[in-house]
């Protein structure tokens, strides 16, 4: 059961229920979106780093060998100085052994003792361990030779990896660290963005809990954005087709008002004019009152019951609507032969199915049937036709009850005819609304004068 709620926005919705912020949504996705960017820019500039670092500390070691090579004499030992005023990640402690003829005779940091040298005989880049108390460590080497004539020279240059690992982390920092300081100020500038970018939307719908449907306004079209488009149109639409339903809620009230109004008002009459002189004649009228008021009674709990399935209007089946029609007929033969009338049925040769209510379509039907029959003279023709054509199918009530010379209605049966008529009309309309058909009137196939059709479009 759905009870009021003291929210005024949502009056259908507890203050209980939370829903979650639009902005928020849409921030959150996008922070994560540049988050994931971030990070894949981290891990690419990590990468790029210890690659750089690689490079660049090979690119060393080449260039010291082939410079010890060209300036060192052999039988001097000369240590690098150490420079003041230089970060010292980007000068690695190289480390030189050179060998005259298969002697050693450099080594700069006494790493000889703790190196495979076989591992330093072949010329080119090699990775070696060192190992001492320390423990074992992986260094970088790059081996070259030069011969001058009987004397041969070969020189090797190492580095610790640590310290091009040490490198390349530094490289990756300097590169990131823009990154790491802008992400908190991207996420509070995509903050303030989005929540300036919704403005609109909140804008329009406060103008659209605004809107006076009663008064017949609309939302303005003008000065919007190209995606508030379509969204306006299908408010306006829905607006539109509210006050079009409440325009015939208010008619349908007056056209009840006014029905019930004339017998009732006969009914007050006749039992007081009764109560002082009761003839024959005026219980009958009363009578024909009250059971005038009983048909109109019955009319709306029709009605009440096609709108409380209103939306759904019960299952939607297959319903095959010369079965339903052949059963009205029928049921309804033994009036239709005490009130004089000749009813008849025209069937299709296949069967016509449509996906509708069978309530509702049984409730329409039974009403234009009976209007036929109720509000024709006696000797009139009533005929049901159900038709399937090109521009769609249908079911059509016609009489001839109009024709020339034919008999006028007794007194009883004309009083009745414009209070029950209108309001069963009425009532089929609206059903119609709901099986997705339309109510039409016309002058129907000579000899018939007056028809009533319930058309669903191809």
């Amino acid at each position: 059961m759905i009870t009021a709620s003291p929210n005024p926005e949502h009056p259908l919705e507890p203050d209980s229920v939370k829903r979650p912020a639009l902005w928020r949504h849409l921030w959150l996705w996008t922070l994560g979106a540049v988050l994931a960017v971030w990070i894949t820019l981290v891990a690419v500039a990590v990468s790029t780093g210890f690659r750089e670092a690689r490079k660049f500390i090979d690119g060393q070691l080449v260039a010291t060998a082939q410079l010890w090579l060209a300036t060192a004499p052999a039988d001097v030992v000369t240590p690098p100085p150490g420079i003041i005023g230089v970060d010292d990640e980007y000068i690695p402690d190289l480390a030189v052994l050179a060998w005259t003829n298969g002697a050693l005779d450099t080594d700069t940091h006494q790493l000889a003792a703790g190196l495979a040298l076989d591992r330093l005989s072949r010329p080119g880049l090699t990775d070696v361990v060192y190992t001492n108390g320390n423990g074992p460590r992986d260094w970088r080497a790059y081996v070259t030779e030069q011969s001058q004539g009987e004397r041969v020279r070969r020189v090797a240059v190492l580095v610790d990896k640590r310290e091009r690992n040490a490198l390349g982390l530094d490289i990756a920092e300097h590169v990131t660290s823009p990154a790491i300081l802008l992400l908190p100020l991207v996420g509070l500038v995509l903050w303030w963005t989005i929540r300036r970018g919704l403005r609109p939307l909140e804008r329009l719908s406060r103008e659209v809990a605004e809107l006076d449907s009663s008064a017949g306004q609309r939302l303005n079209t003008e000065h919007r954005y190209r995606e508030f488009v379509s969204t306006v149109s299908a408010i306006n639409t829905l607006v539109s087709s509210l006050q079009a339903q409440a325009q015939r809620e208010r008619e349908f009230a007056s056209d009840m008002a006014h029905e019930l109004r004339t017998p009732l008002a006969a009914i007050s009459l006749q039992a007081s004019a009764a109560q002082h002189e009761p003839t024959p004649d005026r219980l009958a009228q009363l009578e024909h009152e009250s059971l005038r008021a009983g048909r109109i009674l019955s009319q709306l709990l029709d009605l009440a019951r096609a709108q409380r399935n209103e939306g759904g209007a019960g299952e939607l089946t297959p319903v095959d609507i010369a079965e339903v029609a052949g059963q009205l007929v029928a049921t309804h033969a033994p009036m239709g032969h005490a009130s004089g009338h000749e009813l008849s049925l025209q069937l299709p040769e296949v069967p016509m199915a449509v996906r509708v209510s069978p309530m509702l379509l049984e409730l329409a039907l039974r009403n234009l049937i009976a209007n036929a029959l109720r509000h024709t003279p006696a000797g009139t023709q009533v005929e049901v036709e159900v038709w399937r054509r090109g521009s769609g199918c249908g079911v059509s009530v016609s009489d001839d009850g109009q024709r020339a010379g034919a008999p006028a209605l007794s007194v009883s049966a004309a009083q009745g005819q414009a209070g029950g008529l209108g309001l069963g009309l009425r009532l089929v309309e609206r059903m119609a609304e709901q099986m997705g058909a339309r109510l039409e009137r016309s002058t129907g196939q000579p000899p018939m004068t007056t028809c009533f059709t319930l058309r669903w479009p191809a």
